[in-house]
């Protein structure tokens, strides 16, 4: 039997290569045979990973079947997941957010769950010495998960061994971190080719706040202009998309890159009311800097209140 190897809805660059990166190793180093699939189609940075090191994009899947053996990476959440999941066989789960619960296995798995920046990061210090024996392109779908997590070391979020690790592989790779990383983010930026609904959906997680279903969408971008310019039409459509998947209501945060900062949507009062109690804003407006705040995992998530 073929493990599956996935990552969460709406495939970032972590979850496009991280699985590529455990299954290779499944495969290739301890002789069981895994495949890497997606749950939803890369973002563009994802996709720019993918052609720059010469990767084949996984099959995308929309749910599994009883019995597939599957390894679940950078995520545990059940909402991220497919919706058979607890069907499946879990063999096991490499991920750096907290613990969810909610996931269904039918014996004892391997859960390794750190406090680091990226999945990459972990799967780097679990695959150990055998990393040598890796082709360049899964050292370079590594690198790529840890620069675009850790923001090129920007984020939060971001440990001196995230940093070390990528500064390690770009080395053996002959990579310069700033020039690639540069890269990574103008593919990011180009948003220009997808939807509003594509747009609060891109980078977007739920997640259950004083009793309110929340989207909370993030758009990281050396180009914030490009979305701000929308957020007319990004607001007229938060209502719409939030109805279809359930929520009460959708908040998108346009994150600066370059100048540290977020800026998040206001379309309404119940948005205003969170933005104030979570970050001590004041809203006079359709829009709030908040400076500082880059990660949502770190700063967004724990913050949010009503």
């Amino acid at each position: 039997m073929t493990t599956l190897v996935f990552g969460h809805k709406s495939p970032d660059t972590d979850s496009t290569g991280s699985p590529i990166i455990w299954a290779w190793y499944l495969s290739e180093m301890k002789g069981t045979p895994a495949k890497p699939v997606l749950l939803g189609e890369p973002n563009t940075e994802a996709a720019f990973m993918l052609k720059h090191w010469g990767l084949e994009k996984p099959a995308i899947i929309s749910d599994v079947s009883e019995g597939d053996s599957v390894v679940i990476v950078d995520t545990n959440n059940p909402a991220e997941l497919p919706p058979s999941v607890n069907d499946a066989k879990i063999e096991g789960i490499i991920d750096h957010h907290m613990l969810v619960g909610g996931l269904k296995t039918r014996s004892p798995i391997d859960i390794t769950i750190r406090p680091l920046a990226c999945t990459a990061t972990i799967m780097h210090d679990l695959i150990g010495p055998d990393l040598a024996k890796a082709p360049k392109a899964i050292k370079g779908a590594m690198l790529s998960c840890i620069l675009s997590d850790t923001l090129e070391f920007r984020s939060p979020t971001t440990t001196a061994h995230d940093k070390a690790v990528a500064e390690t592989l770009a080395a053996d790779l002959g990579v310069n971190i700033a020039d690639y990383a540069s890269e990574m983010f103008a593919a990011k930026s180009d948003v220009s080719a997808f939807s509003d609904a594509e747009l609060l959906r891109m980078d977007s997680k739920e997640y259950n706040i004083d009793g309110k279903e929340l989207r909370v969408s993030v758009l990281e971008t050396t180009s914030p202009k490009a979305v701000l310019d929308r957020k007319a039409s990004l607001m007229a459509s938060m209502e719409g998309v939030a109805k279809e998947d359930g929520a009460d209501q959708v908040l998108l945060f346009v994150v600066d890159i370059l100048k540290e900062e977020a800026t998040l949507l206001v379309p309404n009062d119940l948005v205003k009311r969170i933005a104030e109690a979570s970050f001590g804003a004041k809203v006079s407006g359709d829009t709030v800097v908040l400076p500082g705040i880059m990660s949502r995992k770190k700063q967004i998530i724990p913050a949010l209140k009503m």
